[in-house]
């Protein structure tokens, strides 16, 4: 009884949080997490719920998932030879400068993942708000997707070596992942054999008129699956999640509103989960100290300041001024991503409380003010575009 009525506060959050983020114009996973902070804060939830924290983690395995329903591995081989070696010379840049950084200021080896992550959660928010008709944007989308790959990598490995440290439990994890990494690449392209000789099977598997929700099984049935193979295997689980999406997307591409279907109920109701739950790991007396919100300031400027240099080093020329600004800006809102690290270095002790939560302000204010930022540097451009042609 005690788990319901926990419950049922958690899900008048999750009601609450679409109608404040229309409201105040923020994005709703910020508002989740906020409204997470605050219920802790009046007493609403507490925080050793191993109910909730349970669902939180399906809610943030189901995240990945959706992460990888958007890696669309045709339209990238159709870009690979336009983008491939700027994409490579950006993320060298992105990387070396987080080292730099991590050896001149001595930071924990978190930050290395952390500053150059990636995501495609607020790229995609942009996307669906300004169309695909801007080179930033259309070139964001393919960054992402890379950076995504990179990012799901650099997160299992990050994972791996703060979980067993740099031993053999390590090496062996490294060699595990190789190896299911070279295991779904065979997987896949026997698949794709499978699928060209058999179409039908397709149908079969995900039919068109699917009144009994098979597709949703399916696409469940696999989730789950590869989720309890990496368990297994003794890999991060985020893996098996990422990899469920991807072969949904690619191969049942015939399934045209199975992705809605599958958002639909991600973002209805497990990844707010995941969102309310970080909030709740949030001290707010802590929060609003000048130490965390300066910490948080500085990691924000640090991951604006990776990508300007390294975009204007890899896309100056194909963007120009304006656009590598806007390009810079969009990519340095990893709001999830940089969540689920924080989240994994605190709870295998690379980070305290405090820097946990400066990471968590971080996020806050990349989705909040970036985006706000971003919105009014495109405003100022069309403005000055409107005027010179006026002019002429």
């Amino acid at each position: 009884m005690e788990n319901l009525i926990f419950l049922a506060h958690v899900v008048l959050l999750m009601v609450l949080s679409p109608i404040l983020s229309r409201l105040f114009r923020v994005p709703t996973p910020v508002v989740e997490i906020l409204l997470g902070s605050l219920a802790v804060w009046v007493g609403l939830l507490h925080v050793d719920n191993e109910v909730f924290r349970n669902l939180a983690k399906i809610g943030f395995f189901y995240l990945m998932f959706l992460a990888g329903l958007e890696i669309d591995i045709q339209r990238f081989l159709h870009y690979r030879d336009r983008f491939l070696k700027k994409a490579i010379l950006y993320f060298i840049c992105l990387y070396s400068i987080s080292f730099i950084l991590y050896i001149i200021f001595g930071l924990s080896p978190v930050y290395i993942v952390a500053i150059p992550i990636v995501s495609l959660g607020m790229i995609m928010a942009l996307i669906n708000q300004h169309g695909r008709e801007h080179k930033w944007l259309e070139l964001s989308l393919i960054i992402g997707v890379i950076g995504e790959l990179i990012s799901i990598g650099a997160l299992v490995i990050f994972d791996g070596a703060i979980t067993h440290g740099l031993g053999w439990q390590f090496a062996k994890s490294i060699v595990m992942l190789i190896a299911v990494l070279f295991s779904s690449y065979f997987l896949y392209r026997l698949l794709k054999i499978i699928f060209w000789w058999y179409p039908n099977l397709k149908r079969i598997i995900m039919p068109h008129n699917d009144t009994m929700h098979q597709s949703l099984r399916f696409s469940m049935a696999l989730f789950f699956v590869l989720i309890a193979t990496m368990q297994w295997l003794e890999i991060d689980m985020v893996l098996g999640a990422f990899i469920a999406g991807i072969f949904i997307s690619n191969f049942f591409a015939h399934k045209k509103e199975l992705p809605h279907q599958l958002s639909m109920f991600g973002f209805g109701f497990l990844v707010p989960l995941f969102f309310i739950f970080v909030g709740t790991t949030l001290d707010l007396n802590l929060i609003f100290t000048t130490q965390i919100l300066m910490h948080a300031l500085w990691i924000v400027l640090a991951m604006v300041g990776a990508r300007m240099a390294s975009s204007f080093a890899a896309y100056h020329s194909y963007l120009g001024f304006r656009g590598t600004i806007l390009f810079s800006l969009g990519d340095s809102m990893p709001l999830t991503f940089l969540v689920a690290i924080a989240t994994i270095a605190v709870k295998n002790g690379a980070i305290g409380g405090e820097e946990y939560a400066s990471f968590i302000v971080a996020a806050l204010m990349e989705g909040i003010v970036i985006m706000t930022l971003i919105q009014f540097l495109m405003f100022l451009f069309k403005r000055a575009d409107g005027k010179s042609e006026e002019k002429i």
